[in-house]
């Protein structure tokens, strides 16, 4: 799906500059046409020499090639791409592009981009994990900007962490993969729900649980690069998502039952991602309770079923998938769910596979449905993500 794409590929001062070389090849192997944008510092690791050689265009570097009037246009690179890749991209390029400090042809170049913008980190373990870039990082999603994630490894400090740019090859398949899917879902409405429920207790005390988003969030990034019309529904986590994505704030079961019977109504699919909390409090203290004795009881009566309403909505032409988050007769009791809600298939994990579920960058998944059941590796979370929609194309 690259074959006739023109990318604009950004190359900044960092060690891993020299990997761009093996990216051009990769892109132009596929059919792409590449233009190479360089910051003054990515010239100290990679001649422009090198760079033209490999992609038969002169390199841009600087504002003004000559003294006789030519100057290199931002604006007509930003209309001329399919896409801008900026591989490597530095601490100091991601907080200049979240912040819109224009000082270089890359910058100019990014502000003018009419494109999709691709964006590999590259750094130090300790750089990349430093709030400034990560709110930097968390800045540039919201406007639209696609993150490849670093990966652990061995740094050019000689340390190992997270902050090695992802592999020139990984890169290439990202930017395919893009291409390939980013209009299947094109006119399709899907409603995703996402993160956890508090019930209150008191005004400051709740009753929760320990989802943080990721795994809905991805799911609502990916239907969006693949050209869908995406409602949100979020409970509270402060993740951020695409600007293109309809983002629905809610904070208990009550507010998430209400905003998704209304959005199902519009949508042809709908995946419900969230950890609902189960039950509430059947009264809330006005004020907060204090400790006065060591048996305090609260009574509690069942939330909203949402999967289960949604189930009985549900017309022929919609498609309803559910998420089953077990600890024990994991298969068995995914199944009773699919069966029970009406749902179309199921995404099943387990709190005994380590380091996946709550919190977890990571996710280990099986798509359950009537007639089959799909096992899947430990991977990222948007890897994951991937292959749920994946699925989900193939029932709309």
């Amino acid at each position: 799906m690259l074959k006739g794409k023109r990318i604009v590929l950004g190359i900044t001062g960092s060690i891993a500059a020299y990997k761009a070389c093996l990216i051009i090849r990769g892109l132009i192997k596929q059919g792409a046409e590449v233009q190479v944008v360089i910051t003054p510092s990515g010239k100290e690791f990679i001649t422009p020499i090198t760079l033209s050689a490999l992609t038969h265009k002169p390199v841009i570097s600087e504002f003004f090639s000559q003294r006789d009037g030519t100057w290199n246009s931002h604006v007509d690179l930003g209309l001329w791409a399919d896409a801008m890749l900026i591989a490597p991209a530095t601490a100091s390029t991601i907080g200049k592009m979240a912040n819109g400090i224009a000082d270089n042809m890359l910058i100019t170049t990014y502000l003018s981009m009419k494109a999709p913008v691709f964006v590999a980190p590259a750094m130090d373990l300790d750089m990349f994990a430093h709030p400034t870039t990560q709110k930097n990082l968390e800045k540039l999603q919201s406007y639209g900007n696609i993150i490849i994630e670093p990966q652990k490894g061995f740094l050019a400090s000689g340390l190992e962490g997270k902050g090695r740019m992802e592999e020139p090859e990984m890169i290439v398949n990202f930017l395919d993969s893009y291409f390939n899917s980013s209009t299947q879902l094109k006119g399709k409405k899907i409603m995703i729900t996402a993160g956890p429920t508090y019930e209150k207790i008191d005004p400051v005390r709740f009753i929760g649980n320990y989802s943080s988003g990721k795994m809905g969030f991805a799911l609502a990034e990916e239907c969006s690069k693949r050209g869908a019309e995406v409602t949100l529904i979020a409970g509270p986590v402060s993740l951020k998502c695409s600007s293109d994505i309809k983002r629905i704030d809610v904070e208990c079961c009550e507010e998430m039952y209400q905003a998704s019977v209304e959005a199902f109504e519009q949508s042809d699919a709908a995946i419900l991602c969230a950890a609902v909390a189960d039950f509430r409090p059947k009264t809330i203290a006005e004020q907060k309770i204090k400790r006065e004795n060591d048996d305090l009881i609260i009574r509690l009566s069942p939330t909203h079923d949402i999967a289960e309403a949604l189930g009985k909505m549900k017309r022929a032409d919609q498609r309803l998938v559910g998420f089953a988050l077990e600890t024990n007769d994991e298969e068995v009791n995914a199944q009773k769910k699919l069966r029970k809600k009406n749902l179309d298939f199921i995404v099943l994990n387990s709190t005994r596979n380590e380091g996946t579920t709550f919190k977890s960058d990571d996710n280990q998944i099986d798509i359950i449905s009537e007639t089959e059941t799909i096992r899947y590796d430990k991977k990222p979370k948007s890897e994951v993500a991937k292959d749920i929609i994946d699925k989900l194309e193939t029932i709309l």
